[in-house]
């Protein structure tokens, strides 16, 4: 069985890829959810994220409609004691912002579609600036308090203002983050690698990288000149369309050959590699896309691999 990793600082132990929901109830239907999420599970999976503003975007739905399947999933298995269910405060259409207000009321609101009496990771979505760090950590160490939240993250966060909310936390004794959710992946490396990095290794904070796929790029079917049917095809082809988009595509595939590995396993695993990377996202709308997915947990590649895939994608 694939070894559990630990969550930065937390007892946290979880499997070395998220599964995203943000799909669930936008392009996969409340049934085929349920079938991903029991195929994850199955495979050992344990680690799901959504947050409470999936799927917001489109036309019709609210907002939490990611978090509703999740929490009927999880009552119908009876299974909830056995995942650990990340979401996420600050974008929902009707709780926006980070006042401490406003977080307390999200997290109930969470908690209610989860169908749960606590969220095992809590991230700020997008951090607000204009809200001091001490509002936010002090209404976030209220619901861990409170027993409604067990840990806390951050997401989409500034290096200064993550090391201000770390220093804090210490400095008061309140809740503190143990996990960042950042941008990251072979094709845009700045948004994470320097700074934020440094932070999170200096801090001990587990990344959970987002985008781990490039909205598909790196799975290797948006290819020059091609044609995808997909709601997220437009970045992708941009990707591929690239020079430097070009040069990952080859370096992926020869990888890929040498371990004879979808190209999307070799991605999350240049990815798991990296420095304070715990766990990368990535989401299936069908349950023929986890294989590929789940891959990552027992492909190690080789220092001359990660080498060839990070002078590519320099």
């Amino acid at each position: 069985m694939t070894s559990l990793r630990t969550l930065g600082s937390s007892d946290l132990r979880v499997f070395p890829l998220s599964l995203g929901g943000n799909v669930f109830g936008w392009t996969a239907d409340e049934a085929t959810s349920f079938a991903v999420l029991d195929a994850y599970t199955a495979a050992g999976g344990n680690f799901i994220d959504t947050a409470d503003a999936y799927s917001a975007w489109i036309p019709g739905n609210q907002g939490g409609e990611s978090e509703t399947i999740i929490g009927k999933w999880a009552r119908a298995r009876g299974n909830r004691s056995d995942v650990v269910i990340a979401t996420k405060v600050s974008q929902h259409p009707q709780y926006q912002g980070l006042s401490a207000a406003n977080i307390k009321a999200a997290a109930d609101a969470s908690l209610r579609r989860l169908d749960t009496d606590y969220i095992d990771l809590y991230y700020t979505h997008f951090d607000k600036p204009e809200v001091p760090v001490e509002e936010i950590i002090g209404a976030l160490d209220e619901l861990v308090k409170a027993g409604k939240v067990r840990h806390i993250a951050a997401s989409n966060i500034s290096a200064a203002r993550l090391q201000e909310s770390l220093d804090f936390s210490a400095r008061e004794g309140l809740a503190r983050y143990v996990a960042l959710q950042p941008h990251y992946n072979l094709v845009s490396r700045d948004t994470y690698e320097g700074e934020l990095q440094e932070v999170a290794a200096e801090e001990n904070l587990s990344a959970v990288p987002y985008y781990a796929l490039a909205s598909g790029f790196l799975t290797g079917k948006y290819r020059p000149g091609t044609t995808v049917d997909s709601a997220r095809a437009g970045r992708a082809q941009e990707y591929a369309d690239s020079a430097r988009g070009q040069k990952i595509l080859a370096a992926l595939d020869e990888v890929a050959a040498a371990h004879e590995a979808p190209l999307a396993t070799v991605a999350l695993a240049w990815l798991a590699a990296q420095p304070t990377v715990t766990a990368p996202i990535a989401s299936a709308r069908t349950v023929d896309q986890l294989p590929a997915l789940l891959g990552v947990a027992d492909l190690k590649l080789t220092d001359e691999d990660l080498t060839k895939l990070t002078a590519a994608s320099a």
